[in-house]
């Protein structure tokens, strides 16, 4: 079989390996595509007869390379016909019968086409070289796709690299220990107090990863992600690793709409142990679990609720730190509650820029309304005594009516 040389394949095939991250099976199936384009353009420059080449003209053709005697081969597979009217698909019963008296009509078969060394060198080399860049990329891309999909939603430590226009550009590393891998960290899933300096590391949500061909970073990570706090908080509580706490809800504003406003995060927590208090879990002694969740989130502030399966409960709960007087539910079909506090609680529940009940609708799925409970019982006083006033009385309805009448319509 002929052989187009290709001197020092296999340290080639290591070399490129190591540069770019990949595989050496991965390097391979590149450099045989590039090859394969090679052919495609000495085949098209070699077209006499000008014959039409259309886009899946070359699928039968494939390359072999062979390592150790530094070279690669062109294989045609061909289909056994009686007739032949293209020979780089077909091939005549007669001719395979030479060699193989077996072969019948409608077999397959491969043959060795590579061109001669001279002839097809230089040109290879060309088309090769633009193309096997282009394929390596390909190649990269469809292992990050392979891998990164099988861990989206987890969380990955990071190391900023550099920044394009707002966004950050992190290299992440997955579970798997491979080479860093170029993730983007887009302006809308930073936080506030964190500092991108060059080489700063932090922890970042896998939020998607990109399918098909794009330029730059395919991977989305995200610091704003709800799911960033339940995984620090798997990392930091034991119970909740072991099942014997779980996370119900989680309500999170890591960008406010108002600088004015800090992060802040509230999350409901449960447990269906007697002996486990969730909430001190999470918190751990002197509170050393929750600050550690705090601390790798830049001073974002957290609080740690307990869930209940009544609606009033939950959302009293929700409300913390403010301490709830009562909660009226409206309209549970519509999930509307009315929550009364204290005159000096109301600041306090509904939160700096309505923050804090914003947090509170969004854990319990309520629509939540805030009352100060002195202001609540006036106005109910207000609509009893108007109800007492508009009430009919006979006897100021028309004083002219004759009694044995009067007595009529009372009885009536």
């Amino acid at each position: 079989m002929s052989l187009v040389s290709l001197p020092g394949l296999a340290n080639m095939i290591e070399e490129i390996s190591q540069l770019h991250n990949l595989p050496k099976s991965a390097v391979q199936e590149a450099l045989r595509e590039a090859l394969l384009k090679g052919y495609e353009r000495y085949r098209r420059s070699q077209n006499l007869e000008r014959q039409a080449f259309h886009e899946d003209y070359f699928d039968n053709f494939e390359v072999e390379l062979d390592t150790e005697e530094e070279g690669f081969r062109i294989l045609s597979t061909k289909k056994i016909v009686e007739a032949v009217e293209n020979t780089d698909h077909f091939i005549s019963l007669e001719e395979v019968q030479e060699v193989a008296s077996e072969a019948q009509l409608g077999d397959e078969v491969v043959l060795d086409v590579t061109p001669n060394q001279k002839d097809f060198g230089r040109m290879a080399a060309i088309q090769t070289k633009q193309v096997l860049l282009q394929k390596l990329r390909d190649q990269q891309r469809k292992l990050i796709q392979e891998e990164f999909n099988e861990i989206e939603g987890t969380v990955l430590n990071a190391r900023v690299l550099r920044f394009e226009r707002q966004d950050a550009i992190v290299a992440v590393q997955s579970t798997f220990g491979q080479p860093e891998v170029e993730a983007v960290l887009p302006k809308r899933e930073q936080l506030p107090n964190d500092n991108y300096r060059a080489n700063a590391t932090f922890k970042v949500l896998l939020k998607k990863v990109r399918e098909g061909s794009h330029r730059g970073p395919q991977l989305i990570v995200s610091r704003s992600a709800a799911g960033l706090v339940v995984d620090l908080f798997t990392v930091e509580v034991p119970e909740i690793e072991e099942e014997i706490v779980r996370i119900v809800a989680v309500s999170r504003e890591a960008n406010p709409p108002s600088r004015h406003v800090g992060p802040r995060t509230k999350i409901a927590v449960d447990t269906l142990e007697r002996d486990v208090d969730p909430v001190g879990a999470c918190i751990g002694a002197r509170g050393s679990r929750i600050q550690a969740v705090v601390n790798e989130l830049r001073g974002e502030k957290i609080d740690v609720i307990r869930w209940s399966p009544d609606p009033a409960t939950y959302i009293a709960n929700a409300l913390s730190p403010a301490r709830v007087d009562n909660v009226i539910l409206i309209n549970p079909d519509e999930r509307h509650a009315l929550v009364l506090v204290a005159e000096d609680q109301l600041s306090l529940a509904i939160g700096k820029e309505g923050q804090n009940v914003r947090l509170a609708a969004r854990l319990t799925g309520w629509k939540i309304d805030i009352k100060d409970t002195a202001t609540y019982q006036a106005e109910v006083e207000q609509k009893k005594h108007a109800q007492n006033q508009t009430a009919i009385d006979p006897l100021e309805e028309d004083p002219n009516l004759p009694l044995t009448e009067m007595s009529e319509t009372q009885i009536g």
